[in-house]
């Protein structure tokens, strides 16, 4: 028996090796939150009736593992409208970060919103994703820049998913960049992070994973290191913005410390490519910034392909740089602007995102033993999903075994 058994469906199980993975006239059964059958109707052992108290009737839809939207910066206040209207004035980024614009602005607006509101405002940003069938997602922290706004940042996260069930991974991004209090004191706002704000975080139990901004606008490698160093001393994950807007090798320190994905890399050469290879990490594409910039140096492709480097797609949701709440959009824009083909770029949102978090063991995947997070669509073949923009064919969510209709 079954606790719930869905019939009458189409799947795409996004399997490693097997393309979309298509299993016509699908079947899936779920037991205590997870998927313990999937494959034809046909092969079930006796009627569905039989089998489970509860069967639902796909209607024909097609079922995909859950989206995850591995890369945000969802939690803050305040926007930045008026810094977009800016750069089609002329100015780059780089100069209205130097005139206190950029992040420097939200963390201003983080500083002055109390919790409970950004914690709304949050909640907001989410539900376009989850109505576009995203079950797992990355918060990251940093528009705090001190202790206790950091901590703000990242107990929202947590409420997102205590109180919502979510799967959030909590990612602490304390050396994103300069906070005013340190202006021109790089190295000792690092060593802030690294004697005070990390470990009182990761005490608290607020930190999953740590993520640093390696640029020439932001922090050294030899910067990074140190946060690295102190992550690992914590025994927690690292990831790294890295090679977005020039080649630091970020990505070969990245690897160094077997993280779990380099992101934006734009700009990285092979040797960073085979060094990320090497240390199985996944390279995240955010094509929202890539566009929201007007940038025209894109990445690698035919390099991450060539090497085996898995290619995670993100939202990249921020206020200054992609404020899309869109992992739709971003399967189009991948593949028209960086040329994945569909079954790379729903691959980039499902099997290597989930790698991209370090969960690929179970979510991702449409198998058994797998967390049953599955997305429902009102689709001809999972290739819309990347065709189509501007539409929303999600009908509904399964998160953790559990239905969720969006009629």
């Amino acid at each position: 028996m079954f606790d719930a058994l869905w019939v009458n469906l189409h799947a795409a199980t996004m399997k490693q090796g097997e393309g979309f993975g298509i299993i016509e006239n699908a079947a899936i059964g779920i037991t205590d939150g997870r998927i313990v059958f999937i494959g034809r109707e046909a092969d079930l052992r006796g009627q569905p009736s039989d089998l489970s108290d509860y069967v639902y009737d796909g209607e024909g839809k097609w079922a995909t593992p859950g989206l995850i939207d591995c890369h945000t910066h969802l939690a803050y206040a305040g926007s930045r409208a008026h810094e977009f209207e800016a750069r089609l004035t002329g100015k780059s980024y780089e100069e209205i970060t130097r005139e206190g614009g950029g992040i420097a602005a939200t963390v201003r607006a983080v500083r002055e919103t109390p919790e409970d509101e950004i914690y709304e405002l949050t909640l907001n940003r989410l539900r376009p994703l989850a109505e576009e069938g995203v079950t797992t997602i990355e918060i990251k922290s940093g528009y705090g820049l001190d202790t206790e706004n950091e901590a703000k940042l990242l107990r929202v996260a947590t409420r997102i998913r205590d109180d919502l069930g979510y799967r959030v991974q909590r990612t602490f991004l304390g050396a994103h960049a300069l906070p005013p209090e340190f202006k021109d004191r790089a190295d000792d706002y690092i060593d802030m992070i690294c004697a005070e704000m990390l470990p009182r975080l990761a005490e608290d139990g607020l930190v999953d994973a740590v993520d640093a901004f390696c640029e020439h606008i932001a922090f050294s490698t030899g910067q990074v290191q140190r946060v690295f160093d102190k992550a690992r001393e914590l025994n927690l994950p690292v990831k790294l913005h890295a090679e977005q807007l020039s080649n630091r090798h970020g990505a070969r320190l990245a690897a160094q410390y077997q993280a779990l994905s380099a992101d934006h890399l734009e700009y990285i050469d092979e040797a960073g490519v085979k060094a990320m290879a090497e240390a199985q990490m996944a390279a995240v594409l955010l094509p929202g910034a890539f566009y929201f910039l007007r940038e025209t140096q894109l990445p690698p492709v035919d390099l991450f392909r060539r090497h085996k480097v898995p290619m995670a797609i993100a939202t990249d949701h921020n206020p200054g740089t992609s404020p899309c709440l869109s992992l739709l959009l971003m399967l189009n824009m991948a593949c028209t602007l960086f040329r994945l083909t569909p079954e790379e770029a729903l691959a980039g949102i499902t099997r290597n995102a989930a790698a991209a978090l370090g969960m690929e063991k179970d979510i991702g995947t449409l198998a058994p033993r797998m967390t049953a997070d599955i997305a429902l669509w009102d689709i001809t073949h999972p290739r819309d999903l990347c065709y189509t923009f501007g539409h929303n064919p999600c009908t509904g969510l399964i998160r953790g075994g559990e239905y969720h209709s969006f009629y």
